[in-house]
């Protein structure tokens, strides 16, 4: 049975694509299968063991100053210099702690993802798997 021929914006599908895809990443050729090679994988493990504790935590800490201003309305409301309230201080603790945040990834990322992308660099650009 002939393959039909999928939309020009589709890539093929057909079990000889799924072949080509493994047998290119075995090999390290190009950036087609790349992403079923341990080291992206790795990579990507690496990435979101930082992106999911950072991001449950920034949620949490941003939906803590609306719900800290229903519940504990009067705690929020005290005043700390001259009409500054906590709550105003809690606002604006959220920039900073965002700025924390991508100070925290730029790290992150320049001690750790850089070394994990240039491997997956590396093996794209045909090294042996052996040698990366």
């Amino acid at each position: 049975m002939a393959e039909t021929t999928p939309a020009p914006h589709q890539p093929p599908r057909g079990e000889h694509h799924v072949r080509h895809r493994a047998a290119t990443a075995e090999r390290g050729e190009g950036w087609e299968g790349l992403e079923e090679t341990p080291e992206f994988k790795q990579l990507v493990r690496a990435k979101w063991r930082f992106v999911i504790p950072a991001t449950v935590f920034f949620m949490v800490y941003y939906f803590l100053l609306p719900v800290l201003n229903g519940v504990a309305t009067g705690f929020m409301r005290t005043n700390v210099v001259g009409s500054v309230n906590i709550a105003y201080l809690f606002a604006l603790s959220q920039f900073f702690m965002a700025w924390i945040l991508a100070w925290l990834y730029i790290r992150r990322a320049n001690g750790l993802f850089d070394g994990l992308a240039e491997k997956v660099r590396t093996r794209a650009h045909g090294v042996p798997r052996e040698e990366v």
